[in-house]
């Protein structure tokens, strides 16, 4: 059995518009392994919804095409099944929480109905039977079983997204992909739903994606962390590795724009300019505009991800710049 759940190899993806092409994945290569959990974290458009979009075969077309690339789910090529087994798999093998709970459910069908409605596609079981199954998964995610029977308005912010991922985790499924799942949450809910998904996926044997822009909720949940700048991985490693021994100047960047609870007198390092526009990317690696590190060759030549020791990897030719230690080591 290979050690991995999802491997993505080389994956590009377009959207193809009126006002031109928008590069959203640029080939991006990720892996997650059987039981762990991996942190995408990256600005707003870097496509980290798209990837999760296109492990579910589920990028809208039009205006969206996978151009090329490889998605292998438990031993099985995504983007070459058929219509049938992408049905049988969606909600069943992987399940995704989207971000928003309230517009992912179904205003006018009752929470019971839309848990058991999954279940009794997969499990090819009763609708009643489905429907005492969704009181189990309520009762699961801290929700009185007798809620079944209310609609989603009646429902808190909080309670909707228990529902979702009772709805996520109906079938078992092998992967969980979570996108922002905290983001319209409290930050007490928050943590209370952080907490329930991390005791679900252990207790399931689950593995899950996580996509977040916030890198405390990554360092409090994930095995492994990515990190993704215009379409692409630019650093991934163990959570350790990435947090303790940081080597790509967009990680640093965001690491500096967070605010430290030990020196609170110290400013913010905000990273100077915006992501570069996705129908025009610049030549090279799409962060050297913005990146105090970059060199002439930057601009030239994409960078590969080159190993770092463990299992950290980062894309930054800078590395290969003999003066780029010392540069670094006096702006920090």
């Amino acid at each position: 059995m290979n050690d991995n759940i999802l491997e993505i190899r080389d994956l590009v993806v377009h959207f193809e518009t009126d006002d031109g092409c928008v590069h959203a994945i640029n080939g991006l290569n990720l892996t997650i392994g059987r039981e762990k959990t991996l942190g995408l974290v990256g600005e707003t458009g870097a496509g980290k919804t798209t990837t999760a979009l296109s492990v579910l075969n589920l990028v809208p077309n039009p205006p969206g095409k996978i151009k090329s690339g490889t998605i292998t789910l438990d031993g099985k090529n995504v983007l070459k099944m058929t219509d049938s087994e992408l049905e049988a798999m969606r909600g069943n093998d992987v399940a995704m929480i989207f971000q928003d709970p309230m517009t992912a459910l179904n205003p006018v069908m009752t929470i019971g109905d839309q848990i058991a409605e999954s279940i009794e596609l997969h499990q090819h079981i009763s609708g009643k039977e489905a429907f005492e199954k969704a009181k189990e998964l309520l009762k699961m995610v801290g929700i009185a079983e007798n809620r079944a029977y209310d609609y989603p308005h009646q429902f808190s912010g909080g309670m909707r997204q228990r529902a979702v991922i009772a709805i996520a985790l109906a079938c078992e499924p092998k992967l969980l992909l979570a996108d922002e799942p905290t983001t319209a949450l409290d930050v007490t809910i928050q943590a209370q739903v952080l907490a329930l998904m991390k005791d679900l996926i252990v207790r399931h044997h689950m593995s899950m994606l996580l996509i977040t822009h916030d890198l405390g909720v990554v360092a409090e949940t994930c095995d492994d962390v990515a990190v993704m700048y215009a379409g692409r991985v630019v650093e991934i490693g163990s959570a350790d590795e990435v947090f303790n021994s940081t080597k790509h100047p967009y990680t640093e960047g965001l690491f500096n724009s967070l605010p430290n609870s030990h020196e609170r007198g110290e400013e913010l390092i905000p990273i100077k300019g915006l992501m570069p526009d996705p129908m025009d990317l610049p030549a090279g690696c799409a962060f050297a505009p913005r990146c105090a590190y970059a060199t002439e060759a930057c601009t030239k030549a994409l960078p590969a991800l080159r190993p770092m020791g463990g299992t950290h990897f980062v894309a930054c030719d800078a590395y290969n710049d003999p003066a780029f230690r010392i540069r670094r080591n006096s702006n920090g």
